[in-house]
């Protein structure tokens, strides 16, 4: 299957690789999900959609999006399962970019669960302050960090049930650290992902597990992963909570939502952000075959 040319990219002799993103300069507006269907008069109301339906066109958006992003991956920096772990854990109230700016001096002095479970809590607060609520993040990885020194011989624990024993460490963080550090298929609802999922009606349950339990049925669970990651990048790069980018979003037809963003396509291209717009991604230290700029360190211009 040729792959869909990224938003504002025209394909160039029918090569497949991914190119670095150019900012989208001509996107046609797209139509509504209902008045792109045959049949459909203007001004008339749409008819329920049923369940079977609304699968189909889920899976369809999600085959969508992999065209969109084959370059899909956790915007954290990691080398192995503790710093994901421990990046996640930050990653709450702040953005995985901050996160990525902070990592690198903490990863440092703390590179061990045995080296930050005897941190002294007020040295690493200093550390961690850039991602705010230091202190309850603190106490977090100090007593997650002990915690898998006293009860799992120094390793990150890859199973579900024992990683949300861990302090701090709820099903959405015990998800990534599975889906993107052992292989485990996991569903990340994030506030992205969650709003996303709404917005598109395949559910219009409120609370993550709930939510989990029934995009988990949608989807096989061998795409459980990287659905999330393609969820979440669209939801960061077009499809804003306050003003998605309508006019330049290629699932465009597929959304029940249309038209609560900008349609227009010229300015909705000015709303696209990362690669999408041009503009470095949140890892310092991206992924082969990232299209867009790597993120710049802390305290850099």
């Amino acid at each position: 299957m040729t792959k869909r040319p990224l938003v504002g990219q025209a394909p160039k002799g029918g090569a497949k690789s991914v190119k670095p993103v150019k900012p989208a300069t001509s996107v046609k507006p797209a139509k509504s999900a209902e008045s792109a269907k045959p049949g459909v008069k203007a001004g008339a109301k749409p008819k329920p959609e049923s369940h079977l339906a609304m699968v189909r066109r889920a899976r369809r958006i999600n085959r969508e999006l992999a065209e969109l992003y084959p370059y899909a991956h956790p915007e954290l920096d990691f080398r192995n399962p503790f710093e994901l772990l421990v990046a996640t854990v930050l990653s709450a109230q702040t953005t995985d970019l901050r996160v990525n700016q902070t990592t690198p001096a903490l990863f440092a002095a703390y590179p061990t669960p045995e080296d930050m479970a005897a941190a002294v809590p007020e040295e690493l607060e200093e550390l961690i302050r850039p991602t705010g609520f230091f202190r309850a993040k603190t106490k977090s990885l100090i007593g997650l960090s002990m915690a898998i020194r006293d009860n799992f011989g120094g390793e990150v624990p890859g199973r579900l049930t024992d990683l949300v024993t861990l302090p701090g460490v709820g099903r959405k963080t015990a998800n990534v650290v599975l889906g993107n550090a052992f292989g485990v298929p996991g569903i990340t609802v994030d506030t992205h992902f969650a709003r996303l999922v709404r917005r598109w009606k395949w559910t219009e349950q409120e609370t993550p597990e709930k939510i989990e339990a029934e995009i988990g049925a949608i989807f096989p669970n061998s795409e459980w992963t990287m659905l999330s990651h393609r969820v979440i990048f669209h939801g960061r790069r077009i499809c804003h909570a306050r003003k998605p980018a309508c006019g330049a979003c290629p699932i465009a037809p597929l959304c029940p939502a249309y038209g609560e963003g900008e349609t227009d396509p010229e300015k909705a291209r000015k709303l696209l952000k990362y690669e999408m717009g041009g503009q470095p991604g949140q890892r310092l230290s991206p992924p082969p075959g990232f299209p867009g700029k790597p993120a710049p360190a802390l305290g850099a211009d």
